[in-house]
């Protein structure tokens, strides 16, 4: 059986990691690795198939950065030819980048079978270009690997036949537990003992100029009582540049792009996470770390019902008063969502490779 994934981005590469390695241990499995160069910085892409321990692709589509309507033709028109020459029998696609939905509609076009992993979760926003991803993807998919179980909900109010969906758990919490020995030997030596970590990258938080310097304000202001550790995505960073605001003040520590292992260390010993990330929402539930998504919505709902997840939205006096309380050790404590278990890829690999 050939088996091809589709990776793109970072968040991808962590999920594909353990479902590679667990396919790996089935007899009569090939695989074959397509990265579409949707990520392509070092930070982002290249040193993270090194501490996944993922093998080299076996192609790179180098799409690079473009519009969502560029990048996702680039890779239609990139992936076919891949699909056409290695006549897999199941194509895998992971989350809800462009790289998901592009390498989707090709196999539907052909005739391929796809399995998504992570599917079925939804923020029911679509004026996030991530959830149209996700939403296409599931018509598209013969089977759909859900994280929880809200997501086995969603799919079947949509219509999705029951058959083709399972209930695997969460394979980025695989990867965390597997990766987060090693990511506390490396914690880095001169970091303050207490701190908030942050990431921004969405654009409707990062492209917003007038919102993006309220909030970089209230997080220098933040600094003042807690060091604040902010790794800069490059096209966060592009967006602060433009706004005038230098990328240096009191308190707040900017920071290129962090190797997946430094970034765990320091998410599992943050005192609180500011984030609009789906994946960092499941990783410090997980971490019993505090969490204030800057976003209206999520698709991730058990990380606020079960986690310890807040959403605070664009409400900067919201964002500083839940900070205050958790400076103030007022915290809210969460459980780990079932099946959070560290074996959701077994599950998805012994599904995938029953149809051998």
């Amino acid at each position: 059986m050939r088996i091809l994934h589709v990776v793109g981005a970072r968040p991808n590469f962590m999920k594909a990691a353990p479902v590679f390695r667990a396919l790996a241990q089935h007899a009569g499995v090939q695989q074959i690795l397509v990265h579409t160069g949707q990520h392509y910085d070092f930070n982002m892409s290249d040193v993270f198939f090194q501490e996944l321990e993922l093998p080299a692709p076996d192609v790179n589509l180098e799409v690079g950065s473009g519009s969502h309507a560029q990048q996702t033709g680039q890779i239609i028109s990139r992936f076919e030819p891949v699909v056409l020459e290695q006549k897999p029998d199941m194509v895998v696609v992971y989350g809800d980048v462009n790289s998901t939905l592009a390498a989707a509609l090709v196999c539907a076009k052909l005739l391929v079978p796809v399995a998504h992993v992570e599917a079925g979760l939804r923020s029911f926003d679509r004026t996030m270009p991530e959830e149209i991803n996700r939403l296409l993807t599931d018509q598209l998919a013969d089977l759909l690997f859900t994280p929880s179980a809200d997501g086995n909900q969603n799919l079947e109010r949509e219509g999705i036949a029951a058959e083709k969906v399972h209930l695997a758990g969460n394979v980025m919490i695989d990867t965390l537990q597997r990766m987060l020995p090693r990511a506390r030997e490396r914690q880095a030596k001169g970091w303050p003992e207490r701190y908030a970590l942050v990431t921004l990258h969405r654009p409707s938080n990062v492209d917003d100029l007038e919102w993006l310097k309220r909030l970089l304000c209230a997080l220098f202001q933040a600094g003042q009582k807690l060091p604040v550790l902010f790794p800069v995505h490059p096209r966060t960073r592009e967006r602060i540049t433009a706004s005038g605001i230098q990328l240096q003040g009191d308190g707040v520590r900017f920071l290129d792009p962090l190797p997946y292992l430094e970034f765990l260390a320091l998410e599992s010993r943050a005192a609180a996470v500011i984030t609009d990330s789906g994946g960092i929402q499941e990783e410090t539930t997980f971490f019993n770390v505090p969490c204030l998504t800057v976003r209206e919505n999520t698709e991730r709902p058990v990380t606020v019902t079960l986690g310890t997840n807040i959403l605070v939205g664009r409400d900067i006096a919201k964002l500083q008063a839940e900070l205050t309380h958790i400076l103030s050790g007022n915290i809210k404590r969460g459980s780990i969502p079932p099946l959070w278990d560290g074996k959701a890829s077994d599950r998805i690999a012994a599904t995938l490779a029953a149809g051998i």
